[in-house]
């Protein structure tokens, strides 16, 4: 029983590191624009460059 005691702060601070980095990528806009990948992806227009 003495390494629930371990267990548990470790898993509530996995789980808050997880909730924080989620909550992140919300606050910076990196889910904006799902859709458009995927129609990108699909064209069949080809570059010859990456854009910069």
């Amino acid at each position: 029983m003495s390494v629930l005691s371990y267990l548990i702060p470790i898993s509530l601070l996995l789980g808050g590191l997880g909730l924080a980095g989620f909550l992140y990528t919300v606050r910076s806009n990196q889910y904006d624009d799902p859709q458009g990948d995927a129609r990108r992806i699909l064209s069949d227009e080809w570059d010859e460059r990456p854009k910069p």
